[in-house]
């Protein structure tokens, strides 16, 4: 046998094959993701449906359903489906596939050809496919786990369409699982598997987006477990551990341990302690809790326990959650731990926090006082004519740009709310703040 063969889409029996295998959809209604461009309606499925398609790419994460796709493709359109490794061939390879797909083209039967890490091929590998491709011999469909922009050829990208796929989410991923652990003919279903929502949840968060990944471990963790009483694998974490060689953190991302870091990683940042607040950022992480919400979390350290006094700290944490959306983990969480030690090592006050509190107490406590007529714009006369901005003072006529005039409800005038404190840029604003207080004490005089 050579490097490649024509197959079925599918093959019929399931004996032998790794569970990632036997779990392929074999239908758009059992592919599950991808919903921005297989769902009822969208331009793909549209075409796939139609089999009106030209050549594609297919770009995205392993484990998302690129090769699973372009089988459903070559099975929805009754093509003949030729898998291609760029890894294992050559332009020899190319030119017979080729000659054997120009010659299924005569009997009018068309091939697909899937060439999985298209990346991979140079140039010249890549100038053998484009006569074909023009020709319309052959409909290729490319996946691609790079940057095609980078990777694949000018002229060679220029003749298809790119599809982005995504990485699928663990919502999804724990649906895949479950419908294999659910299936007698390809999947586990008659091994009699017990598996709680909270294994499988552990399987996905650790595939990353990967089904085949989430896959491999169910099957490895299944047929790791010896059967019990009345023949019954029941899945535990502790076997998971085991299959896995590594310790699964105690987690629960709904539950009291959730709170229980996320309160720990915010005390560790308001005591200035880096260290803590690296290891507990960092055990969230490895736990499976969403970046983002810690992303999230540290914007409000920054705003409820450093505030002015270290003012660029929300732009900080801000620009931190922007690189981790942009890069993704494993990368990306660096961001996040540099956010966390700066938040630490910033000066604290928790000024701002506290005065917007005392607010919300005289908002519950007070009436809601109309607007003062000094402040209020008088945009008609009418307005004009019943007081509306009488007595208003523009602080920019004034020699030191403050006025005397109070800007709070009558009930409340010359309440103080925020009190400074001497850390950081906050002595900087205490002491403006002292110097605007005496300027309204005294005199005011125009420029």
């Amino acid at each position: 046998m050579g490097l490649f063969q024509t197959i079925q889409p599918e093959e019929d029996s399931p004996a032998g094959r790794p569970l990632a295998d036997r779990m392929r959809p074999q239908t758009l209604d059992e592919f599950i993701g991808q919903e921005e461009l297989l769902g009822p309606g969208k331009p793909l499925r549209v075409q796939i449906e139609r089999d009106d398609l030209g050549s594609m790419l297919l770009w995205g994460p392993p484990g998302c359903g690129k090769t699973t796709l372009a089988r459903i493709i070559a099975r929805t359109t009754k093509s003949e489906f030729i898998p291609f490794s760029a890894v294992l061939s050559g332009i020899k390879e190319i030119k017979e596939v080729m000659a054997k797909a120009e010659a299924t083209r005569r009997y009018g039967r068309r091939t697909i050809v899937f060439v999985d890490e298209v990346h991979r091929f140079n140039r010249a590998q890549q100038d053998a496919f484009l006569p074909h491709v023009e020709a319309g011999n052959i409909l290729l469909i490319g996946a691609t786990t790079e940057n095609p922009s980078f990777e694949v050829i000018a002229p060679l990208l220029s003749r298809m369409n790119v599809y982005v796929l995504k990485a699928l989410t663990q919502e999804q991923i724990v649906s895949l699982l479950e419908r294999a652990l659910a299936d007698d003919v390809r999947g586990l279903g008659k091994l009699n598997v017990a598996a709680n929502l909270e294994i499988l949840h552990r399987i996905a968060i650790l595939a990353n987006g990967d089904a085949r990944a989430a896959y491999n471990t169910l099957e490895a963790l299944v047929m790791g477990t010896e059967p019990g009483p009345e023949a019954r694998r029941v899945l535990t974490q502790e076997r998971l551990e085991d299959v896995l060689q590594r310790k699964l953190l105690p987690y629960d991302k709904s539950g009291e341990e959730h709170f229980n870091l996320i309160s720990a990683l915010h005390k560790s940042v308001r005591n200035s302690d880096a260290d803590a607040a690296l290891y507990w950022m960092a055990r969230m992480i490895e736990s499976g809790e969403d970046p983002l919400y810690i992303a999230r979390r540290l914007v409000r350290m920054a705003s409820e326990d450093i505030g002015l006094a270290e003012p660029h700290a929300v732009e900080v944490t801000i620009a931190a959650m922007q690189a981790f959306e942009l890069l993704g983990p494993p990368e990306g969480h660096l961001a996040l731990a540099q956010a966390a030690v700066y938040l630490s090592l910033a000066p604290k006050s928790n000024a701002v926090y506290k005065a917007y509190g005392k607010v919300q107490d005289d908002l519950q406590s007070t009436m809601a006082e109309p607007v003062p007529l000094q402040i209020r714009n008088a945009v008609t006369g009418l307005m004009k004519n019943i007081g509306y901005g009488k007595g208003y003072q523009y602080a920019h006529d004034f020699e030191d740009k403050v006025t005397d005039m109070s800007c709070l409800p009558e009930s409340l005038a010359g309440r103080t709310y925020y009190n400074p404190t001497d850390q950081g840029f906050e002595a900087r604003i205490r002491l403006r703040l002292e110097e605007i207080r005496r300027i309204q004490k005294k005199p005011a005089e125009k420029c």
